[in-house]
């Protein structure tokens, strides 16, 4: 018999993380009450601290199963003109990473079974590194996944391996012109969720989404053994009952709850009232 021993095999994907399971849960008790999860997104610091944590804890009350936290950066290459200029102005008004850290642990203080799924790019939380730094502060702050917006499973491997070590989940994104195969092979390493955007393009309230929408969600359902939720250009209360209806697991609204708060980003209370109707949507009937 042969000393030799097998070359180990290369963990993939974060889907077993304590995040991954965090995130689980939710899209469970949403489907346990004949629903698709809401999952609302707030810009960190926008229009500053103290009015970004109130509108936290608004969507949360509202009825968000997730929230997504979108952490501002300077070159956000995803974003629409709403993202953007709600990320300006945060930036102005003094938001750092070190700052939506603390945002998050304050979220996560106040509301500790609200899944938080921060939003941002590589150049944050990577650094030219693998990303353990930033990843470690953000699961420590509560965080139960990351979205690094530009980061595709080809070169997210080593940062899934600090993520598993920090028991985040690393959640990828499928577009429209995503091949099949390559549709399979992301869903496949996702954690948490398949992030499936809805269009070719960056974020923005629409009018209406695509009528192939439907059949993206249907073959992002075939091929992805983890929920889907589907974001960008959601902003309707039938945007989001079409999507339930195609069988989307959870739907992200994000610029429309931007504009929600008005020019100033202030109006916590219309936030809410929006939050509130577009939950109502996600019933399945």
């Amino acid at each position: 018999m042969s000393g030799a021993t097998a070359p180990a095999v290369e963990r993939l994907g974060t889907n077993d993380t304590p995040g991954a399971g965090r995130i689980a849960a939710a899209f469970a008790r949403a489907a346990s009450q004949g629903r698709a999860a809401l999952i609302p997104y707030v810009v960190a610091g926008y229009p500053d601290h103290e009015t970004s944590l109130a509108a936290a804890l608004a969507a949360a009350d509202a009825g968000a199963d997730l929230l997504e936290v979108g952490l501002p950066y300077s070159d956000p290459l995803a974003d629409g003109a709403t993202l953007q200029r709600a990320t300006s102005v945060a930036l102005r008004a003094g938001a750092t990473l070190e700052r939506s850290v603390a945002l998050i642990g304050a979220i996560s203080a106040a509301r500790p079974d609200l899944p938080l799924v921060p939003m941002c790019y590589a150049n944050q939380i990577l650094g030219g590194g693998d990303g353990r730094a930033v990843a470690t502060r953000l699961a420590g702050a509560g965080a139960s996944g990351v979205i690094v917006a530009d980061v595709t499973p080809d070169d997210g491997t080593r940062f899934e391996a600090v993520a598993r070590d920090v028991g985040l989940a690393v959640v990828y994104l499928i577009a429209p012109t995503t091949t099949p195969q390559r549709r399979a092979a992301v869903a496949r390493r996702s954690g948490g969720f398949l992030y499936c955007v809805s269009l070719v393009g960056v974020t923005g309230a629409r009018s209406s989404l695509p009528p192939s929408v439907r059949g993206l969600v249907a073959a992002a359902k075939a091929d992805s053994p983890i929920p889907i939720a589907v974001g960008f250009g959601v902003s309707r209360p039938e945007h989001v009952r079409m999507l339930v209806s195609a069988g989307a697991d959870g739907v992200i609204v994000a610029s429309a709850l931007v504009d929600a708060l008005g020019p100033d980003g202030r109006d916590v209370v219309a936030l809410a009232r929006r939050v509130r109707e577009l939950r109502g949507a996600t019933v399945r009937v």
